[in-house]
């Protein structure tokens, strides 16, 4: 079955704008430029489009592919700082971890059941993340992750979630459970939508190394990087030998990555400003990519430097996105119960 698709930027025609979308990271580190352009700009700009947004904190999830959630809290308060310093509301998006919310996990049983043990083996982000996990064996959660997932999307009634490419199949398992529960337990009408995918405008943001930006990869640029450190990593960037710069992903990768983001900074196309930089080379290519960055990222950074230094409202922030979470998912787990007949349902 084919995951049905709407890219946030260009609304499908005649589609109403999202009702309700959840999103999220895990909280294992410093969000990275991949982040920013990927995803944070979407979640903002969907919320201008006046979505309701749910955004988890991830934090169960940190040990799917490692054996200890490390400086959980730090990096968890880190993810909020984030957020909120690149435009996200707190008063109209709920910002909550989830282990916060006691009655979204409740859902991860019954959803199990929903899924057959040959479909988890199949999916092909699992077997991915499989590969590089940090654990010293692979547990049952990193196995039965997507359904985790699953329960994140659908305690909200989320009807559409951001991903990339690499998470659609995570997301076909979503849409998998929420109508095998609507056919197996829906007599008095379906509980769960089947959340649409929202892929975003931007393309794969390369790293330093030429490869996919990741915190697990060591190629990424965090946001919270001085401007110093930032012109530190661009500087490490791989490229190549030729001097003349030219915008070519599939032979020159390292190069057109720099030069993605560069024009991502910029608000511009990756060509035109590799016909400005001509045969200026990997250095001239480098100073115009640290520039961009730094000037870009400037305002966001004071922002987030304001932040940090209040962590007593990070963590408001979260309680009170808790708050709301929990009287959703309290509902849900309500509906759950009653459509399966549970004991202590109406």
């Amino acid at each position: 079955m084919t995951t049905a698709l709407l890219t946030p930027a260009e609304p499908a025609a005649g589609a109403p704008v999202a009702r309700r979308v959840l999103t999220g990271d895990r909280p294992t580190g410093p969000l990275h430029l991949g982040h920013y352009f990927g995803t944070l700009q979407n979640r903002v700009r969907l919320q201008h489009q006046g979505a309701e947004l749910f955004v988890v904190v991830a934090d169960y999830q940190v040990i799917t592919d490692r054996d200890i959630a490390d400086r959980l809290a730090e990096h968890s308060e880190g993810l909020v700082i984030d957020y909120l310093a690149t435009g996200l509301d707190p008063d109209r998006a709920t910002i909550f971890a989830h282990s916060a919310v006691p009655a979204l996990n409740q859902l991860l049983l019954p959803f199990l059941s929903l899924v057959s043990v040959a479909e988890l083996s199949r999916n092909p982000t699992v077997k991915d993340e499989i590969a590089h996990s940090r654990q010293a064996a692979v547990s049952g959660l990193m196995f039965t992750y997507p359904v985790h997932q699953a329960a994140d999307i659908l305690f909200c009634k989320a009807d559409q979630v951001p991903v990339g490419q690499d998470q659609l199949p995570h997301l076909e398992v979503a849409r998998t459970v929420a109508r095998r529960f609507n056919e197996r337990y829906g007599a008095r009408g379906p509980v769960f939508p089947e959340p649409r995918a929202l892929l975003s405008a931007t393309p794969l943001l390369l790293g330093t190394d030429g490869t996919k930006m990741s915190k697990s990869r060591g190629n990424a640029i965090p946001l919270a990087a001085d401007e110093d450190t930032t012109a530190r990593l661009i500087r490490g960037a791989r490229t190549d030998a030729e001097r003349r710069i030219t915008y070519d992903p599939a032979t020159r990768p390292g190069v057109a990555g720099l030069l993605q983001l560069a024009a991502l900074c910029q608000g511009r196309a990756p060509e035109q400003v590799a016909e400005e930089l001509g045969d200026g080379g990997a250095a001239a290519l480098k100073r115009t990519v640290t520039e961009s960055v730094n000037e870009h990222l400037r305002p966001i950074r004071a922002r987030r430097a304001e932040l940090a230094a209040d962590r007593g409202h990070i963590r408001q922030v979260l309680r009170a996105g808790a708050e709301r979470a929990n009287a959703v998912a309290d509902a849900t787990l309500g509906e759950v119960r009653t459509a399966m007949g549970s004991v202590g349902s109406d």
